[in-house]
């Protein structure tokens, strides 16, 4: 049987403080009033039952994800007791599927992208789960055709391939890159940007992950043992620590030998900053993005304006290239140019006490 787990655990450091600790990116309500929870979740409803559709989360999320997907069985929504990084979670959603469903092909997603039309990657996991059904031992990525250089994403380079199949080997997997490089990739043709979506067969990656991180195999091993008993979360607690912070590229996709690509192309956007806003949001005639209820800008131009509190005025003067973020309690003001030194603003606020903020 075919299965969808969303991975919903990131906080998403990069867009506070509109997202926080206990309030994380994807369940922020910044798509005309939606989140990308929300927008993932109805993504994959028309591929699975919805009995089949996991949420693999952070502990601290568990009641705003049933929250924001009141339809979602309760059990479906697996709590994470601490971060371990995407090999030990997947790991863990794969050990379950496993567990009651030893043939289950296992479909992993990220809940913090926008993809439109979303029936370009609707169609690609119906023919992903259908290879993989034919082909057990393979795993399969989804490549975004790139529409220019990106030096913040990762990249997927195809192999050769004897005939125009959709469905296309993976030679290698490249780091971000610089801008050189990047041009080269796109230019070449040969190269796609790392999605960080999957397909699988639950049993497969299980056993990857026991070849090529054997510390994982015993952790894992006690917590399906413990599943469903009335152990499971004293279990979950304890063996989740024990299991490596790695991310899934390294411990397998980059050492496996039949990985396999699909090409998505469409509209992808990994919404993980403040200027990701600024492709899903139309600028006004100054070029500046603005997500609020009440905003008043003079002679303001390149600039993001965002806040979720409703009947609160942003008003700015004379602003060329700056981020405001509001919150009720906790407002960024900041030249776009620094925003990539988010993650030492917020390591100061903890240094200082202000962990509240956080």
């Amino acid at each position: 049987m075919n299965y969808a787990v969303i991975m919903a655990g990131g906080t998403g450091k990069r867009l506070w403080p509109l997202s926080r600790q206990k309030r994380p990116k994807q369940v922020l309500r910044l798509l005309d009033g939606r989140t990308l929870l929300e927008c993932c979740f109805e993504r994959l409803t028309p591929v699975f039952d919805l009995r089949n559709i996991i949420v693999l989360t952070n502990a601290a999320y568990v009641d705003l994800v049933r929250e924001e997907l009141p339809g979602l069985p309760s059990g479906n929504v697996i709590a994470e007791p601490m971060v371990r990084d995407t090999a030990s979670a997947i790991g863990l959603a794969a050990t379950v599927l496993a567990k009651y469903d030893p043939e289950a092909t296992m479909a992993v997603v990220t809940a913090d992208q926008l993809i439109q039309p979303a029936e370009v990657l609707q169609n690609a996991l119906k023919d992903a789960c259908a290879f993989v059904d034919e082909n057990p031992e393979a795993l399969v990525t989804f490549g975004i055709k790139p529409t220019f250089p990106s030096t913040q994403l990762g990249y997927v380079k195809y192999g050769a391939t004897p005939d125009d199949s959709r469905i296309r080997p993976v030679e290698e997997f490249e780091e971000k890159p610089d801008q050189e490089t990047a041009r080269h990739y796109v230019a070449s043709g040969q190269y796609a940007w790392n999605s960080g979506m999957f397909v699988w067969k639950a049993g497969t990656i299980t056993r990857l992950l026991a070849e090529f991180v054997p510390e994982t195999v015993a952790p894992l091993a006690r917590i399906a043992a413990a599943w469903d008993t009335h152990e499971q979360e004293t279990v979950l607690n304890d063996a989740f620590g024990e299991l490596p912070k790695i991310s899934i590229d390294y411990a397998v996709m980059e050492r496996a030998s039949q990985v396999h690509a699909i090409q998505l192309d469409c509209r992808w956007l990994d919404m993980g900053s403040f200027a990701a806003l600024a492709d899903i949001v139309e600028c006004d005639d100054s070029k500046n993005v603005v997500v609020a209820q009440a905003s008043e800008l003079l002679d303001c131009k390149d600039s993001i304006v965002v806040t979720e509190e409703h009947g609160h005025l942003i008003a700015a003067i004379g602003l060329d290239n700056v981020i405001i973020a509001h919150t009720p309690d906790a407002t960024l003001v900041c030249h776009a140019d620094q925003a990539g030194r988010l993650k030492e603003l917020l390591e100061q606020i903890e240094s200082r006490g202000r962990s509240k903020y956080l």
